[in-house]
């Protein structure tokens, strides 16, 4: 490693808004199950497919179907 770097011709990253971000939320034990079988399924991680879902609801305005 160098003892200095010199970053004064260096750019903000292009991406830094799309990057995400870490939060913590409750979920059913049989909810995370099934996103854990269905990812296993689709070969991705499971909190990578819970993303998926959560962007694709935002992304179409779905609406809450409450019994």
């Amino acid at each position: 490693m160098r003892d200095k770097y010199d970053f004064s011709k260096s750019e903000k990253n292009p991406y830094v808004k799309k990057l995400k971000k870490q939060v913590t939320i409750r979920l059913d034990e049989d909810t995370i199950n099934y996103f854990k079988a269905l990812a296993d399924e689709k070969g991705i991680p499971y909190q990578s497919l819970i993303n998926l879902y959560l962007r694709d609801c935002a992304q179409s305005h779905k609406d809450l179907k409450w019994q």
